[in-house]
């Protein structure tokens, strides 16, 4: 490395010193980088990276002014590969780790060409091979880290989205599919192997056809954000796949770009990206992007520096207050960015504007969220970040998921975050598997189920936990994302086949990942496959019985999703069935286990048409998403908007609700449209076939028996079930239904 030294950058004058980031302006570029605590930065330009004789321009900024140091540098222009050199204490007891040695990336860089290979060097503190600590107290290391680092890049974003808008999809009208870039495509024979596994690859026709004929309305992708694989990974030669060790918040991971755009710099990638939002809001789909402002990739603080801990170590991550400094972790991952600072919350909600503006996408899932609303007293649901969600010109305009918990104290929120932020419904994840799963596996072994209580509960759209007060008023069920699935934990075929993780491909001797999974393998643990399969594909022959059931299974939990009052969520692929050999923690499988497979066997066919059938439905009939609470009123036509019944007609007692017997019952939900269908949802979560007085239609109507979950494909529903008796039915009439079933009827006139 050549270091060659420069005048300083012309100094910025207030207000501009104040807006971080690197900015295209006039001749050159606009600096601004925070780092409050440090005596000195430099804007390190960078020409011809990782070569022979590698040249490094540093130019000295000036400040700190408001936190932050900067400069106007002329004759840069976009393409210019840069980073940072911070200089200050070294006072680890402190909290500081200043180490001019290190290249630090901007933390508001637009764009990121390379990946950090991690290396003792990479160290602010002197490590052995092995990565560990030298001596006490840790030292500066001196070793230039720029050789193995990624670098910046300044960026022109300008893009022409052609008119296109965003679909703002009603969250009534909403059905997600949660689904990671690579994997999604990966395997997928229609899709042109170059485009496999990318941004592109994912906005092909045939990936669009996908979506729109299931009724997709908007896809949720697991972190696009450039990352990092954790060191512990790394030494065992695996990555962090799903990217939930952010390495930038502005900028794409260029991973997930087609080979042709990597070749054509950063600025191509960021097109791809651009290009993909667009062609999906072609189709009506929106995007929305899963984002972990929680904590970053330097891990703990024995971890590498790329960023953050090299420019204000203690600024940007939580403390414990204690001497030495030590990290506050609440997110399980080694450390977190501070919520109660400016600097962290003005950081999250740049990049948010960055990606919503830019990028166009239409909305956030955000990782622990409870981490970025926590105060100096804990979760608060008028914390600045949340406040700012729902009042930003921009940002308000857009859907707001929480993942409503993180590993601190009272780190369980489900409910709590204000309005109009929605949020993962884990209740409903916990109680529909308990009622389908658990609950058969621990009858089948004489002991006592849940009842149909908490699943009546979800049904209804979770007013236990969405209806708490609030100054806007309550969510009301959209307030609810339900899902069975989704990116950790077992996918839904999984759930049927097998009673215990196997993670051991993960490297940890099966100790990661969740024991909680309430799942049930009908008997028999892991895959019915082919005795001559290879474990990498193969299909279901023999024990017709239990394979079956688990069909019948998967159906219910997708009945759940498509009749619960909510918003449902899905994860790709398991509306064919996909597998992934019962491993529930696949977080750094980048491989078969994790990418879909589509070579489809006829029962895969199957479900992919029935889940299209229920969202169809669903779509189609308003009784079945309904968007306020039903609690029984009388509506203007003097019927109940809601009613329960047991198997014999009569009104469900409220005794009855807590009696682990009670495991059938009918759920009518009356619309007073004369256009609109009313819907009886008819439950079995019995071990037997149980006869149902059905409830009784609306004057003038009859019951059209329309979907069972025993038929393996919507158009068996003529004889597949083996029961007799007419698709058409008055109220009042008894009906044989089988065990472990949902059936739907919806009202027709006379």
């Amino acid at each position: 490395m050549t270091f060659v030294s420069a005048d300083r950058a012309e100094p910025l004058r207030f207000p501009d010193a104040q807006v971080p980031g690197v900015r295209l302006a006039g001749d050159g570029i606009d600096v601004s980088v925070p780092a409050a605590h440090a005596s000195g930065v430099e804007l390190c330009l960078i020409d011809a990276p990782r070569s022979p004789g590698q040249t490094e321009r540093r130019l000295a900024l000036a400040g700190p002014s408001g936190g932050c140091f900067h400069g106007h540098v002329a004759g840069v222009g976009a393409g210019q590969r840069y980073g940072f050199r911070a200089a200050g204490p070294w006072e680890p007891s402190a909290g500081h780790f200043y180490n001019p040695s290190k290249l630090l990336l901007d933390p508001y860089g637009r764009a990121i060409d390379g990946q950090p290979v991690l290396a003792p060097a990479l160290h602010s503190h002197r490590v052995d091979s092995n990565l560990a600590p030298v001596g006490h107290p840790w030292t500066p290391d001196e070793r230039d880290s720029a050789p193995y680092m990624a670098y910046s890049v300044v960026t022109d974003e300008a893009f022409d989205w052609g008119g296109v808008g965003r679909p703002e999809v009603a969250w009534d009208q909403t059905v997600v599919m949660e689904g990671h870039v690579r994997g999604m495509t990966m395997l997928r024979d229609e899709i042109p192997a170059e485009l496999r596994g990318t941004y592109a690859g994912l906005a092909h026709p045939a990936s669009i056809r996908h979506l729109k004929d299931l009724g997709v309305t908007t896809v949720e992708l697991l972190p696009i954000h450039a990352s990092m694989t954790e060191p512990h990974l790394a030494r065992q030669g695996l990555t962090n796949y799903w990217g939930y060790s952010t390495l930038s918040f502005f900028s794409p991971n260029p991973a997930y770009a087609t080979a042709a755009a990597r070749r054509a710099g950063p600025e191509a990638v960021a097109r791809e990206v651009k290009g993909m939002v667009c062609l999906l809001h072609q189709a009506g789909i929106e995007v929305l992007l899963d984002v972990v402002y929680n904590h970053t990739c330097e891990v703990g603080l024995g971890g590498p520096t790329v960023c953050w801990r090299g420019l204000d170590n203690l600024a940007w991550y939580l403390h414990d207050g204690s001497v030495p400094a030590r990290y506050a972790d609440v997110t399980g991952t080694g450390n977190t960015i501070d919520f109660r600072r400016a600097a962290a919350i003005g950081m999250a909600l740049d990049s948010l504007r960055h990606w919503a503006e830019r990028y166009q996408v239409d909305g956030f899932r955000y990782d622990l969220a409870v981490t970025l609303a926590r105060g100096y007293d804990g979760f608060d649901p008028e914390h600045p970040f949340l406040v700012a969600l729902r009042t930003d010109p921009v940002l308000r305009r857009l859907k707001h998921i929480a993942e409503p918990w993180d590993v601190g104290p009272g780190g369980w929120q489900t409910g709590a975050f204000p309005v109009p932020i929605a949020a993962w419904n884990d209740a409903f994840r916990g109680d529909v598997r308990s009622f389908w799963l658990t609950g058969p596996k621990e009858m089948s072994a004489g002991r006592r189920p849940p009842s149909v209580r908490h699943l009546a509960t979800r049904f209804s759209g979770s007013a236990d936990l969405f209806s708490r007060s609030d100054p806007l008023g309550d969510h009301g069920p959209m307030g609810s994302v339900n899902f069975v699935t989704a990116h950790d934990g077992f996918t839904m075929r999984d759930l049927v086949c097998f009673d215990h993780k196997h993670n051991q491909a993960n490297g940890e001797n099966n100790r990661d990942g969740s024991d909680d999974n309430r799942s049930w393998n009908h008997g028999t643990e892991g895959l019915i496959i082919d005795s001559d399969s290879t474990g990498v594909a193969g299909s279901e022959l023999g024990f017709d019985a239990i394979a079956s059931l688990r069909r019948r299974s998967i159906r219910n939990l997708f009945a759940a999703l498509a009749f619960s009052a909510g918003v449902p969520m899905y994860c790709a692929g398991d509306e064919f069935g996909r597998t992934q050999w019962g491993n529930n923690n696949a977080y750094c499988q980048d491989g078969p286990i994790s990418w879909l497979d589509w070579e489809l066997l006829a029962w895969q066919n199957d479900l992919l048409e029935t889940v299209r059938h229920l969202f169809a439905l669903r779509r189609s009939h308003p009784a079945l998403r309904p968007h306020s609470y039903l609690t029984g009123e009388l509506c203007p036509d003097g019927l109940p908007d809601l009613g329960w019944r047991d198997f014999g007609g009569a009104p469900a007692a409220p005794g009855r609700w807590h009696d682990s017997s009670f495991r059938q019952v009918q759920m009518l939900r009356h619309n007073p449209s004369a256009a609109a269908r009313d819907a009886l949802v008819v439950i079995n979560g019995d071990l037997d076939g149980r006869d149902c007085r059905l409830a009784a239609a609306k004057p003038g109507a009859v019951w059209e028996l329309i979907w069972d979950s025993v038929w393996d494909t919507p158009d068996l529903r003529t004889a597949s079930d083996g029961l007799e008796g007419p698709l058409e039915t008055a109220g009042d009439q008894v009906v044989p239904v089988h065990l472990l079933s949902t059936r739907l009827y919806l009202s027709k006139p006379l």
